[in-house]
């Protein structure tokens, strides 16, 4: 297991100490390359969460730690059960990043508007997603924003996506990796993946900030 995933499988165990059996009563799991918001917060940040420098160095990581810590230390569970296969009803827009404030408002900081630490990709990529729990996936959906959409001021809503990529069933495995192609998009963007997890009806949703290299 790599090593920042291994950290991650102690992080998940901290947390049940810091929060409680209520806190993270199961690993999930996340999109960790391109990061998710709170992934790459708790990435950067977790063994140094308390640090004063984030919030000139990392605002939009420092505000969500300020907002709720247990959004990075549980960086695998922003998921809602019984959506039925409407996310758009379930999720309204300005909402997508948090899930639709999922886990009674956990993840609110994710929805917040600014300069999110953004990773560099070529226009084909992949996403990986991080199945801790190994639930599998009944399917996956990959949008991203549309050239034109700016995230550093607007919010995101779905008339702002484009679905690009669908993956149907997967078994159950540590890493899903999905090939993406953003077509002629530049610049910033975000990526929006939903992973429908094989577990109940889990839906996980993950934004991830990139910068499109060409």
């Amino acid at each position: 297991m790599p090593t920042r995933l291994r950290a991650a499988a102690l992080a998940s165990a901290s947390a049940l100490l810091l929060t409680g059996a209520a806190g993270v009563a199961a690993a999930h799991g996340s999109a960790i390359d391109p990061p998710t918001r709170n992934y790459g917060c708790w990435e950067r940040w977790g063994d140094d969460f308390q640090n004063p420098a984030m919030a000139t160095e990392d605002p939009m990581c420092w505000q969500a730690w300020q907002a709720n810590t247990n959004a990075m230390w549980n960086w695998n569970g922003l998921y809602r059960e019984g959506v039925k296969g409407n996310h758009q009803g379930a999720i309204p827009d300005g909402q997508l990043c948090s899930g639709g404030r999922a886990e009674g408002g956990r993840y609110n900081a994710m929805d917040a508007v600014g300069n999110w630490k953004a990773a560099d990709k070529p226009n084909n990529f992949k996403v990986d997603v991080y199945d801790q729990a190994l639930h599998g996936g009944d399917y996956y959906k990959v949008y991203l924003t549309k050239q034109g959409f700016n995230p550093l001021t607007q919010p995101l809503g779905w008339g702002n996506l484009e679905l690009v990529k669908e993956v149907g069933k997967t078994a159950p495995a540590s890493h899903t990796l999905i090939d993406v192609n953003a077509g002629s998009r530049t610049g910033r963007h975000i990526v929006y993946t939903i992973w429908q997890a094989s577990h109940s009806d889990q839906s996980y949703y993950f934004c991830s900030d990139v910068n499109f290299t060409g």
